[in-house]
This record gives C-alpha cells, sequence and structure tokens, in this order.
C-alpha cells in the first residue's frame, strides 16, 4: 500500500500501514529535519525469543515491524555543498535497514558499496540498541573511511580499549571526535547538535540525549533515562532543559506504558519514566503547545498498537507516539 503524507511541510511517499510509516521521501523543498528512523527499544519487534501476541504479529506481518530507535538528521545542501548533509543519532542494530531509508537523501554510488554513507554519527551511551550497529561500518561489511563517531570522552575511551571497536579505529573506519556537555556542534544550514547530560545505568559508558536546534525548530530527544524524580541534584531537569533551549518538540524515553505489562516487577526496578508519568509530568506543556511524541517502546508496550486503548489515551490528553518515516521540520 502506498500513501502520501504531508509532515511538517514536507511530502512523503511511504509503503507500509500505520504502525510502520517508512518512507522513501523526496522533500517539496530542501530543508533542515529529522527523520525517524525506529521506534522501538534495543531489541525491537520482533523481540528476540518472544511469543507475546505483538511479537507474532510482527514476525507474519513487516508492517506490525518496528525498528531499534534512531534519528536522522538532513541538511539541504549549502552555498559550499552539493550533496545533502546526513548524520545518525545512534547506530542500531538495525542500521542496514535504516541507511536504506536515507538514500532518497544520499547521493549513492550505484551497484557497489557506499563507504561513506552519512556524514556521522552522534552516540548516546553504550547499551547495545545504540552503538552495535557500528559493526556493519567495520572491515567485514561496509569498511568505512573515517566516519566522524561523535560521543563523549568515556563513550570514546571504551571504543577505544575493547574490541570489535577498537578495530574500527585502528582501521581508520571511524574516528571519535569528543564532545563536551552542553556545547552546541554547529553541523551547517543553520542547525546545531548540543548534548546533554542524562541519568541512566552506565556501566560502561556515559549517557547523553540531544538538543537539535534548527532556524525554525528545536528538538530534544532523550531516548533513554531514570524517571524524570531520579535525576539526581546538580543535574538539569527536564523542565529547565526545556525552558532553557525552547524546545518546540521532545522525543522522549517511552519505554514502558504503565506498571501493567510487567506483573512482578517493583517499580524502583524500572530504569525508565512511565508514559503515564510523563504524560502526568508534561501535561500543562503540552496543553500549551509542547509537541511531545514517545519513542524508544519496549515490545511489551501496548501504545505499539495504534488501535489501542493506550494510544488512544496518548492522544486523547495531547500526545503522540513517535512514527517511523515521520519527518520533523527544524
Amino acid at each position: 500500500m502506498i500513501r502520501v503524507l504531508i509532515c511538517a511541510g514536507i511530502l512523503l511517499i511511504a509503503s507500509g500501514c500505520a504502525g510502520s510509516e517508512r518512507s522513501s521521501a523526496t522533500p517539496v523543498a530542501p530543508a533542515p529535519r529529522v527523520r525517524v528512523l525506529g521506534v522501538a527499544q534495543d531489541g525491537g519487534v520482533p523481540h528476540a525469543g518472544c511469543s507475546c501476541d505483538t511479537c507474532l504479529a510482527a514476525l507474519v506481518d513487516p508492517a506490525r515491524r518496528f525498528h531499534v530507535a534512531s534519528l536522522a538528521i538532513i541538511l539541504p545542501p549549502d552555498a559550499n555543498e552539493r550533496k545533502m548533509g546526513v548524520f545518525l543519532i545512534d547506530a542500531t542494530p538495525d542500521v542496514t535497514e535504516q541507511l536504506h531509508m536515507l538514500r532518497d537523501v544520499r547521493d549513492a554510488p550505484d551497484g557497489r558499496t557506499d563507504r561513506a554513507p552519512v556524514d556521522g554519527v552522534f552516540l548516546t551511551h553504550a547499551h547495545i540498541g545504540h552503538y552495535t550497529g557500528l559493526m556493519h561500518f567495520g572491515f567485514e561489511v561496509m569498511h568505512a573511511q573515517r566516519t566522524p563517531v561523535w560521543c563523549t570522552e568515556r563513550m570514546g575511551e571504551f571504543l577505544r580499549t575493547n574490541a570489535p571497536w577498537s578495530q574500527l579505529v585502528d582501521k581508520d573506519e571511524i574516528r571519535l571526535p569528543t564532545l563536551t556537555i552542553d556545547d552546541p556542534l554547529p553541523l551547517g544550514s543553520g542547525v546545531t547538535i548540543t548534548p546533554v547530560e542524562v541519568p541512566h545505568r552506565n556501566e560502561f559508558a556515559d549517557t547523553v540525549g540531544y538538543v537539535i536546534a534548527g532556524p525554525a525548530r528545536t528538538i530534544l530527544y532523550i531516548p533513554d533515562t531514570e524517571p524524570w524524580d531520579r535525576w539526581p541534584e546538580g543535574m538539569l531537569k527536564l523542565e529547565h532543559l526545556l525552558r532553557i533551549h525552547s524546545v518546540d518538540v521532545a522525543l522522549l524515553d517511552a519505554t514502558f506504558y504503565s506498571l501493567d505489562e510487567l506483573p512482578n516487577r517493583h517499580a524502583a526496578s524500572i530504569g525508565h519514566p512511565l508514559i503515564v508519568s510523563t504524560m502526568d509530568r508534561l501535561q500543562e506543556r503540552s496543553d500549551a503547545g509542547l509537541d511531545v511524541r514517545f519513542i524508544h517502546l519496549n515490545h511489551t508496550n501496548p501504545a505499539l498498537d495504534p488501535g489501542s486503548d493506550a494510544q488512544r489515551e496518548i492522544e486523547r490528553r495531547g500526545f503522540t507516539v513517535a512514527r517511523e518515516g515521520a519527518e520533523i521540520g527544524l
């Protein structure tokens, strides 16, 4: 099934059903924008080893599948560039398909491997859904050429000192420029990206979210975090980030909808905010115009189903679930 979508002033031609708006988009007019490449938690949907209704449906119906959460920042050619600029946020286990979702905005070589499919990658942290796709940039697959992978100093040290990621560095397939928290990095076309500190399980490296600011709109992206009320003293709270960065669109961790989907689990063991808690916390801001979109949904999350009571309640309250292929203008 082919659909024509209008999203953030950009025309998309998409195939599939409402559960998976994957686009082969051609913009009507080039403009900086973000494209959603995935909405699921690290295991994706279907989830490994799972026989729940959601995962079984995804095994037989491609339209019920969801890629692991990731964004692409797409920049139009500027006065000095002929090609579009494309940057990934996170390199997920689904990066092969997600790179193909960007072929419409890349000058990819025909008939052979593109060894520079993106202009760079920004990593959030060292959990498997967010960096393990880097393996495809390596010698056995793409054999990329000095792809910049921006990350914090601790994340960079993790990659440099642990195989097989160290081989990517040694073979000059990736390089690891260091990000500084709260320091904006210009990407071009009036777009900057700023890492912001986020609390999460930091077994191997620290965790960041990103503020992506463009000429017309600012996006806050936090796919993984501790519950909002567990952010430590001295760290900027969610509400402060929204205010000081004048955020228009917030794409936020929505791993779980409520405690009902995780029986026999104590609330303190959940390292993520619940969707219902986030809605309660941001209801006034949403009513005042903040566009909140939920992302990084676990395969157990009923909000993945467009016909569910959970998604209807989200929409009734003025929030939305992020859609693969959707674009947000910057």
